[in-house]
């Protein structure tokens, strides 16, 4: 039976809205840059208010419950009622957080600056994913994989550029990053014009020519098998970009800058990755994506913790690139599963993977402190086994 993702690219490239997945991606890059920042300055806010860690923590919590928890609330309305507006709303919401986070006399404030942030988040990111898969004229995978990497960009972006602002005019400089909020506003203006005028027909149309003739049980398993997935695949990458570093400092006594480049020559093949996989699934099926990206990393994520030094790069390089792949993957094939719910299936997948990124490193540093930083990696070798789930799936074939 073939993929639903394997129907012939040549019909619809031409209707590939290259000028809108741009700006879409443009805009995941600003809105995720503006996230970033916020815990790359908590050294500065701990020591400006004083705080406990668990104060610090409090402050991610409350950006967390936001933007992870609203989403898929968010998108489940939006399904209801589409909002093309919403994108420029959301990203109001974020300028206002920024602005406060600037500001901010007390602690109270923070966390309310905090949440507003999580709010914008909350708002952009399952209306853009529907964005990117009205103008993608069929190509999702590399729509998802293009929009993904633009959040991929601002997520190293912020940190580096925080560094700068932070150093040279403290919190009172964080209110420079409301020129890119503004920016994004302008653009999402217009993307929610071409949206109200042009992507909501598409989007009628494509779910009129997809229907997909599952059973409710059928479908509700093989989301939960994807948001399994999606917990193996973002509990591992967690465990690399929250503690790669102080393993690598701890099991080969490098320095905290060769430490880094390795982080960067990781982060790196992970923005690669991501964008491969939503082409690659476009070609070859979703299915067949996942399976080859969770599960093929396997053997490479059970060699790195008994690597020297040399070898643990490189394997992290090659973990990177095919993890990082299945992410568009298994969105779009989310989204084919469930085509009358574009919103509320971005917003659930983007809004988890959120959620277990947080989660994943408040319970891997739990264990790093009980056990070994040398542990935790033995311990999640075992993680991308989770993919033999993929069997499960359905092939997502059109309905004759």
């Amino acid at each position: 039976m073939s993929d639903v993702t394997a129907a012939p690219v040549k019909a619809v490239v031409q209707n590939t809205t290259f000028t809108v997945l741009f700006a879409i991606s443009f805009c995941h890059l600003l809105n995720d840059m503006i996230q970033a920042v916020l815990p790359a300055i908590y050294p500065t806010l701990k020591m400006s208010f004083h705080l406990s860690f668990a104060q610090v923590g409090l402050v991610t919590t409350a950006f967390q419950c936001t933007a992870s928890l609203l989403q898929p609330w968010v998108g489940y309305l939006s399904d209801k009622k589409p909002a093309p507006y919403s994108l420029a709303v959301g990203m109001i919401a974020t300028l206002a957080g920024i602005i406060a986070v600037s500001l901010a006399w007390s602690y109270a404030v923070l966390l309310f600056a905090a949440m507003l942030i999580g709010v914008g988040s909350s708002v952009f990111h399952p209306e853009s994913a529907r964005v990117a898969r009205m103008a993608s004229g069929g190509r999702n995978g590399l729509a998802q994989a293009m929009f993904q990497v633009g959040g991929n960009s601002g997520s190293a972006l912020g940190p580096l550029t925080a560094a700068i602002v932070v150093a040279s005019w403290g919190q009172k400089g964080v209110v420079l990053y409301s020129a890119a909020a503004v920016l994004g506003i302008i653009i999402l203006f217009q993307v929610g014009h071409w949206y109200k005028h042009h992507g909501l027909r598409r989007m009628r149309a494509a779910k009129a020519a997809a229907p997909l003739d599952y059973s409710r049980r059928r479908v509700a398993a093989s989301v939960l098998i994807l948001l399994l997935l999606i917990f193996s695949k973002y509990f591992y990458l967690t465990s690399i970009t929250s503690y790669f570093t102080f393993y690598l400092i701890h099991a080969f006594h490098v320095s905290l800058a060769s430490a880094q480049v390795h982080l960067f020559a990781f982060l790196a093949a992970v923005a690669v990755g991501t964008f491969v996989g939503g082409p690659m699934g476009d070609r070859f099926g979703r299915k067949y994506v996942i399976w080859l990206s969770i599960l093929g990393c396997l053997p490479f994520t059970l060699m790195l913790p008994f690597a020297n030094l040399f070898w643990t790069g490189v394997l992290s390089v090659i973990i990177g690139l095919v993890l990082s792949s299945a992410f568009p993957a298994i969105v779009v094939y989310a989204q084919e599963l469930l085509p009358g719910r574009l919103g509320m299936v971005s917003g659930l997948f983007y809004g988890f993977a959120f959620g277990m990124g947080g989660l994943g490193a408040a319970l891997l540093g739990a264990l790093a402190d009980a056990t070994s930083i040398d542990f935790v990696y033995k311990v999640c070798a075992f993680l991308p086994a989770i993919g033999l789930l993929t069997v499960f799936l359905p092939n997502l074939a059109k309905k004759k």
